[in-house]
């Protein structure tokens, strides 16, 4: 696959980036998305919109979706005007959002009853990093399906992983997501009760990242608890989505995950109290308002 025609949907700031990235390369895209000033942007660098998806399947090799939710994800496969309606044989779908694996799982079923394969290829970085082809990318799905793909997700990986069957890349992105997430709740919860106990949060921070519990997360928490700097670039939201997709992932797979569950009641808290559109290290204020 040398010059694969390529439909993208989700023009978010990773999305949009990657499309850039993809036109830097050559390629003209097919997009769409409800952001028209995003689908402008694309169309004046050479590419154009598709009136649904279904539309945008049918002209393309390669289907790439950078969306919010797998049930976002669904009804665009599965609508009346859907990428599954419209499908050719041999094309692939690549999913780069972060989705249930059940889920990507029976869309990849689908598919494959229509000739046409999928790859589930989250991803790592951030937007800047997408614009360069640099990001760390997730992928999964049968070996023929990555190997026909591949060139394509080097030009937009600097680290492109295979990780076996269809699945696997938001397996390891949820289990990735919930060990970030609840380091960072648990840091911005050990600087809430330093609080209540008069310790001071930078010597406490100097203390802790001296020794082995340091990481970048707790990194990002101290430039928040400190500094008053909210930089990791992930939202509340987003973060008590992927908890509650991992808490999905697990109860399919007839186990639970008890400290996931902790997690997930936090962050669920803090986008009650209307924190969710802050950077998770901001679920610091809500920790420094509990009382018993």
């Amino acid at each position: 696959m040398t010059k694969p025609v390529i439909g993208f949907i989700g023009l978010g700031l990773m999305g949009g980036n990657m499309v850039e990235n993809l036109q830097k390369k050559g390629f003209e895209p097919i997009v769409m998305d409800l952001n028209k000033d995003a689908v402008a942007a694309v169309v004046a660098r050479g590419g154009s919109e598709a009136a649904s998806a279904a539309e945008l399947a049918a002209a393309s090799d390669i289907i790439m979706l950078c969306l919010t939710t797998s049930a976002v994800v669904e009804k665009l496969v599965y609508g009346e005007d859907g990428i599954l309606a419209g499908v050719k044989p041999g094309a692939v779908l690549i999913d780069f959002g972060t989705s249930i694996p059940s889920s990507t799982k029976k869309i990849g079923a689908d598919l494959a009853k229509k000739g046409a394969g999928m790859i589930d290829a989250p991803l790592g970085r951030t937007p800047a990093h997408a614009k360069d082809g640099l990001l760390n990318i997730m992928a999964a799905g049968d070996p023929e399906t990555f190997d026909k793909v591949k060139p394509i997700l080097e030009m937009q990986g600097e680290n492109v992983f295979y990780l076996g069957a269809l699945g696997a890349g938001h397996t390891t992105k949820l289990i990735n997501n919930f060990l970030g997430m609840t380091t960072v709740c648990a840091m911005s919860q050990a600087f809430a009760v330093a609080d209540f106990a008069g310790v001071d949060r930078q010597q406490l921070f100097d203390i802790m990242s001296t020794g082995p519990s340091n990481s970048p997360f707790m990194h990002f928490c101290k430039n928040y608890a400190v500094d008053n700097v909210s930089d990791l670039g992930f939202s509340i939201n987003n973060a008590n989505k992927d908890l509650g997709y991992f808490l999905k992932m697990v109860d399919d797979l007839n186990t639970r995950a008890q400290i996931a569950e902790g997690t997930s009641a936090d962050l669920q808290a803090a986008v009650d109290a209307g924190m969710g559109d802050g950077n998770v290290p901001e679920i610091l204020d809500y920790f420094l308002e509990l009382k018993k």
